[in-house]
């Protein structure tokens, strides 16, 4: 099977939301879900001092679906909403 790049968009409930806090436990989270992988983050301005948090990481394509692991996410605390925004097959 080939491997996979997604990128996943965090919302927070509000722009006082600790991001930094969330991006850890969704780091521990993905690695639980792919295994250790190479993760990337950055934080996207949305509005009125609102920032999204967007994680990139690589995982095998025969995990499936991501379905389990945005769950996981949209479960702790301080997040509103979690979405796959691009999934790319990685080449090489």
């Amino acid at each position: 099977m080939a491997t996979i790049i997604v990128t996943l968009k965090i919302m927070p409930e509000s722009p006082e939301t600790d991001l930094s806090k969330i991006q850890e436990q969704a780091k521990k989270l993905i690695t639980e879900f792919a295994g250790e992988t190479e993760i990337k983050t950055e934080q996207e301005p949305i509005a009125f001092g609102l920032k999204a948090l967007k994680i990139l990481f690589v995982m095998d394509e025969s995990k499936g679906s991501t379905e389990e692991l945005e769950t996981k996410i949209k479960a702790l605390e301080g997040v509103n909403s979690v979405e796959v925004i691009d999934v790319r097959r990685a080449i090489g």
